[in-house]
C-alpha cells in the first residue's frame, strides 16, 4: 500500500498529536527491529514506520506545499512492503568514531551478505540500495543499507501460517544470525505479507 497526501496529517493536527503519536509508534518498532550481533541492526520498515517517516520530515522541513509533501511520498513510499517483501534499513552501530571508520572498511559488501530466511527454505538475500545512492567506495561501506528480500509464495505462506523466521549476516569479518527472531517480531513481519 502505498501513502498518499490523503493519509498524512496537516502540520497543524500533527503537531497537536505529534507525542501521543510518536509513543505508539516506539512501541511500533520494537516489533521490527532485530539486532544481529554487537554492531547491526536491521529495522523493518512498513506502512506505519515511513507514515511517521514522511511526518517527521514535513514537520522539521516545513513542508506544506503539494508537491513538496508528493516529493516526501516519492521518496519514502518505496520502502513500504507490497506483500511478497520485507523491506528493512540495515545499521552499522559502532558509537566510535575511530572504530566506526575502521570497521566499514573492513565490512565492504556487508549489504550482499545479509539474509532472512524462512524455516524450511532457502535463505534470502536482499536486493540492496534501490535508491540509487552510491553506498559503498572501494575503501567502505556506509552504516546505513536498504534493503528489499523478496520472498516466494511458499515461503510467505509458510511465514503467515506461523513458520519461524531467521535472519543474519555471513560475512567474513562478522559473522552472526538470530534464529529464530522473537515471536512479537516474527508476528510483525507475518502481518507484511499478502
Amino acid at each position: 500500500m502505498n501513502l498518499t497526501r490523503e493519509d498524512l496529517y496537516s502540520l497543524e493536527k500533527y503537531n497537536e498529536m505529534r507525542t501521543d503519536f510518536r509513543t505508539k509508534i516506539m512501541a511500533h518498532k520494537k516489533n521490527r527491529q532485530v539486532p544481529i550481533g554487537p554492531n547491526a541492526r536491521l529495522y523493518f520498515e512498513d506502512e506505519m514506520t515511513m507514515r511517521y517517516q514522511i511526518q517527521e520530515m514535513l514537520r522539521a522541513e516545513k513542508i506544506f506545499d503539494a508537491e513538496g509533501i508528493q516529493e516526501e511520498l516519492d521518496a519514502y513510499n518505496p520502502l513500504i512492503p507490497d506483500g511478497s517483501n520485507w523491506k528493512a534499513t540495515l545499521m552499522l552501530e559502532f558509537p566510535d568514531v575511530e572504530e566506526r571508520i575502521v570497521w566499514l572498511g573492513k565490512l565492504l559488501g556487508v549489504d550482499q551478505k545479509t539474509w532472512v530466511q524462512v524455516e524450511g527454505f532457502d535463505k534470502v538475500y536482499p536486493i540492496t540500495n534501490e535508491d540509487l545512492v552510491e553506498r559503498e567506495t572501494e575503501d567502505k561501506t556506509s552504516s546505513v543499507h536498504f534493503m528489499r528480500f523478496e520472498l516466494n509464495d511458499e515461503m510467505v505462506a509458510a511465514a503467515k501460517s506461523g513458520s519461524a523466521i531467521s535472519t543474519g549476516i555471513d560475512h567474513e569479518h562478522y559473522n552472526y544470525s538470530v534464529a529464530p527472531v522473537a515471536d512479537n517480531i516474527r508476528g510483525s513481519l507475518a502481518g507484511d505479507l499478502e
